[in-house]
This record gives C-alpha cells, sequence and structure tokens, in this order.
C-alpha cells in the first residue's frame, strides 16, 4: 500500500499543492491504514493545513486508494 500512496502523493497531491508553494511528503502507513504524511512548504505553516489535510489529502487518497482509513500530519 506504502507503494500506491507514494505514488497518489507525487502523481496527483504535489502537483496541486505545488501551485501554493507547498508539497507533502509521505512518512508512512501503520498497520491501520492511517497514512502519515508532513506537510512542507508553504502548507507546512499554513492555518488551513487541517483543511487541507483532511479536505484535499485524504480525499484524493480515498478516492485512489479506498482502503485508506485516514490521514495524519506527523
Amino acid at each position: 500500500m506504502k507503494e500506491k500512496v507514494e505514488k497518489v502523493i507525487k502523481e496527483k497531491i504535489n502537483p496541486m499543492l505545488g501551485t501554493h508553494g507547498g508539497s507533502c511528503e509521505l512518512v508512512g502507513v501503520r498497520a491501520d491504514n492511517v497514512v502519515q504524511v508532513r506537510l512542507q512548504g508553504a502548507c507546512g505553516g499554513c492555518p488551513s493545513a487541517m483543511i487541507t489535510l483532511k479536505g484535499f489529502v485524504l480525499e484524493v487518497l480515498r478516492e485512489a486508494i479506498p482502503e485508506v482509513a485516514d490521514v495524519e500530519a506527523v
């Protein structure tokens, strides 16, 4: 599953976040299918980071990989 998540981040999530000066780095995937990421660049310190995380990153991941349970910033 880690490889699938990395591909979605590289091909779908980071190009969109990049338009706002940010990016997302995969830290790991827990056994309970929770994806752990680190928001970087402009997204790392943005007041709307949680909205980006839950409203964009999680939705894109779930659309591509339905077994993703949740996403969390670490």
